[in-house]
């Protein structure tokens, strides 16, 4: 059987060019090997039009690294013509009639999309656990979660099923899996992406970002994602980079903070350890390592629940079965129409986040919730430009223990949220973070190191990222 897909990207477009392989022969491979993981239950939709797309491609692009290169989609992300449900019974017949910006970039790209990951629903949860089509299963162990809420875009590229996939992230859902599954996962700057064609989950913390197996890869794809947006007034207008450009670079005298309350007695030892390991080797090789005081990282979760929750209950609104999607026609009047579509629709943790949102909204307690949260929101940002006018990044453990075993955070939302708790202060801030890999612990199971940059400045992220890569 051929493995053409364990190749590098570099590699698997020199035998695109020199037409040793076909874009077709990588479909089929991948198809192949989504046949051979159905047990992760990673995928909800696989392209049935894959191959004629890989047959309708043309001639190799040789300036093109992605080129026929198969790719898997978070499944919050609108697709045309391609059943798109959020990993919800409420949509679970939803073909959308457009495509979102970052989707077609990447059919600009000729990059095939193989199908849509698994996820939690509406992308509310850290396990993936929350998804009406069942839990997607760890690569390294099938007993534990792949984390989430993009748990199925995690395992597709660590059980090297394609290279690529896309998550989104809105409190670490990118970054996490990647950490529990041992890949590599950017949450870039907000804005940096445009967000049309992502179902909105919470409209400030929201942003697509890039799965994949290596820092370079990575990197690369972030190149063709990104580009203000006339559809998303949130997107950035930035001049054109190359996010590979400082990739290879020397680390020496570069400034680098660890905040204590990455490393407290909330981090498992075994990950602790490890990334003390990280720090002796980056300043054995010149870097200057600081471990610093930083305010505010504790109440980080706190106001994602509140924030998130108070922008989900908006957004959410719109699923009433009126217009698409699942409907209960078994009612009388409308209002019961509604009240069943919605009760039946959505799912335990949908229903618990819309409810607590509502409250939070309501009357006086907008005031006294959703707004003095995004104060201390604004004073993490403050925060984090701060401890920025002394250091190029921050550094940290991505998640605070390895990927739990399957049902041990799911009727414990508490839990669930501390999963996040080293996460979420970045999409707070709108920073850029990235996951890579750092080893395993004494169970085998992956750990990773939280890369923070400023606003914009992934670059040097993924300098920092392929130096530990390369080397450690």
């Amino acid at each position: 059987m051929s493995k053409y897909l364990d190749l590098s990207i570099k590699e698997i477009h020199e035998l695109l060019v020199k037409e040793e392989i076909t874009p077709l022969d990588l479909v089929d491979e991948a198809l192949n090997r989504i046949e051979d993981t159905k047990d992760l239950n990673a995928f909800i939709t696989i392209n049935d039009k894959v191959r004629e797309e890989a047959k309708n491609l043309g001639k190799v692009d040789k300036d093109n690294l992605f080129f026929g290169i198969p790719i898997a989609i978070k499944d919050n992300i609108i697709t045309k013509n391609m059943r798109t449900t959020c990993a919800s019974h409420i949509l679970d017949n939803f073909i959308p009639i457009y495509d979102a910006t970052v989707i077609k970039k990447i059919k600009e790209a000729k990059m095939l999309i193989i199908g849509k990951a698994n996820m939690d629903e509406f992308a509310m949860g850290s396990t993936s656990e929350t998804s009406y089509f069942g839990s997607p299963l760890n690569p390294h162990d099938k007993k534990r979660t792949a984390g989430g809420s993009s748990g199925g875009s995690a395992a597709i590229v660590s059980a090297n099923i394609v290279p690529f996939a896309l998550g989104s992230d809105t409190g670490g859902s990118i970054r996490q899996p990647a950490s529990y599954t041992g890949i590599v996962g950017m949450k870039p700057t907000y804005g940096r992406i445009s967000r049309y064609g992502l179902v909105a989950f919470a409209s400030s913390l929201d942003q697509i970002g890039p799965m994949s197996r290596t820092v370079y890869e990575n990197a690369a794809l972030l190149n063709i994602l990104v580009g203000e947006d006339d559809y998303d007034l949130t997107s950035a207008n930035r001049v054109k980079e190359d996010f590979t450009r400082l990739i290879g670079e020397d680390i020496k005298n570069m400034k680098i903070a660890l905040p204590k309350f990455f490393i407290s007695d909330i981090v498992d030892k075994e990950i602790s350890n490890k990334i003390k390991e990280v720090i002796s080797y980056l300043k054995e090789k010149g870097a200057i390592v600081d471990i610093i005081d930083m305010k505010y990282l504790d109440t980080a979760v706190t106001l994602y629940q509140i924030i998130a929750m108070a922008e989900a209950s908006s957004n959410l609104a719109r699923f009433d079965g009126i217009r698409y999607g699942f409907r209960e026609d078994n009612t009388k009047t409308v209002d019961e129409m509604y009240t069943k579509t919605r009760g039946e629709g959505f799912g335990d943790e949908v229903k618990r986040r819309i409810m607590v949102g509502s409250y939070i909204l309501s009357g006086k307690n907008a005031k006294i919730y959703y707004d003095k949260a995004l104060k201390v929101r604004d004073d993490i940002t403050k925060e984090f430009a701060r401890i920025f006018k002394d250091y190029d990044l921050i550094i940290g453990p991505t998640t605070t223990r390895v990927a739990p075993l399957l049902g041990t955070s799911k009727d414990d939302p508490h839990k669930a949220f501390m999963d996040d708790v080293l996460v979420i202060p970045v999409n707070m801030a709108g920073l850029p973070g990235l996951n890579v890999p750092i080893g395993k612990n004494s169970e085998n199971m992956p750990i990773g190191l939280h890369i923070i940059g400023k606003a914009f400045d992934e670059a040097l992220i993924y300098k920092l990222a392929s130096f530990i890569e390369e080397g450690f």
